[in-house]
């Protein structure tokens, strides 16, 4: 198996607020980051696909076909958007890095799997200090196992 990664950015706004909490719950949870007038970041996107090297073509997926769905379910939506107001689910989901990289596995997976490819992981740079890593559902299945 090989992994391959493709790079792509993209602006937008939030606000972390979630609406099971007061005002005063999420400024003492979220800070500054609760106001409403929000704020932006300048995204950072590593999309991880894992396959096989096809022996004719020599790569796990056409990267131009990874290009175009990056761009197509992920940037195209997410690019100079105010989250909250215009990407559901995030009107009803606190947009913070770990939920947007779970929302971009979930526009993303399907798409990779019908190219023949596994989603690998999905990482998410809020800032160049700080992203989250998501490697999809397999994450709580090897949790309950280990439980189990």
């Amino acid at each position: 198996m090989v992994l391959i990664t493709r790079k792509a950015e993209f602006s937008a706004s939030h606000y972390c607020a979630s609406p099971d909490l007061s005002a005063e719950q999420n400024e003492a949870l979220f800070g500054k980051a609760a106001r409403p007038a929000g704020h932006g970041h300048n995204y950072v996107l590593e999309v991880t696909v894992a396959g096989e090297v096809d022996p004719v073509h020599g790569m796990i997926m056409d990267l131009k076909v990874l290009k175009k769905l990056i761009n197509r379910e992920v940037i195209d939506i997410y690019d100079h958007r105010f989250l909250n107001h215009e990407v559901p689910p995030f009107n009803r989901v606190v947009p913070t890095p770990e939920n947007i990289a779970k929302d971009i596995w979930l526009r993303l997976e399907p798409g990779i799997h019908a190219k023949g490819c596994r989603l690998h992981g999905v990482r998410l740079y809020e800032t160049p200090d700080l992203y989250v890593d998501y490697f999809g559902r397999r994450d709580a299945e090897q949790d309950g196992a280990a439980a189990g």
